[in-house]
């Protein structure tokens, strides 16, 4: 009788001692896998191939002109501003060198000159990096479309900036928020402006 009960105890135990450890290899595998996959690694919010376009509108919180439409200074000439940045490329490995489309509106002598912008703008540090805090400056074209009387319609535009940008808030896209200088100063005339602006947007990324 022990000899039977020893026999059933050695033939059940050979039976779920492999079950187990086959069981055992399969927990341990699929935990690997599961470390290793690259769908458990987070991804970056923006890489170096991905596009990068930014819509934006603000105003001009404190704007000064000079010997534009008059000769003596005048306050508040700055009114509103529309734009797009477009991501070109990453430049040195650790900037961005976007391209900026921008429409202003200005208020001079009781007109309303009104003129595209385009120039080249780097921003620090680059997207890729996922830090929200950035600062950049930029040089390019204004080409006014309505402009005061006898001033110049063409300009030389620069900008010095600082934002906050989140990305993927919803899905690819997110928002930003950028205040900084912006000015220019009138080619064929003597006139400029200098004004500082506060804009904000939609970011997305695809």
């Amino acid at each position: 009788m022990k000899t039977q009960i020893l026999t059933l105890f050695f033939v059940v135990g050979a039976a779920i001692q492999p079950q187990d450890q086959a069981q055992a290899q399969v927990v341990g595998r699929a935990a690997a896998g599961t470390y290793f996959s690259n769908e458990s690694r987070e991804p970056a919010a923006v890489s170096d191939q991905d596009h990068y376009l930014a819509i934006h509108a603000g105003q001009f919180t404190e704007s000064s002109s000079w010997e534009w439409g008059q000769h003596e200074r005048a306050e508040k000439t700055g009114n509103y501003s529309v734009g797009v940045t477009y991501r070109v490329e990453k430049y040195n490995n650790l900037m961005d060198l976007n391209i900026r489309v921008e429409v202003d509106e200005y208020n001079v002598v009781g007109e309303k000159p009104f003129k595209l912008s385009f120039m080249p703008v780097i921003t620090f540090p680059d997207a890729a990096s996922k830090f929200p805090l950035y600062f950049g400056a930029g040089a390019g074209a204004g080409v006014f479309f309505r402009q005061v009387k006898d001033e110049s319609f063409i300009s030389f535009d620069y900008q010095l900036l600082l934002g906050a940008r989140f990305f993927d808030i919803y899905e690819n896209a997110g928002f930003f928020i950028e205040t900084g200088l912006k000015n220019h100063l009138l080619l064929t005339t003597s006139g400029q402006f200098n004004g500082v602006f506060l804009s904000a947007g939609a970011v997305f990324t695809f």
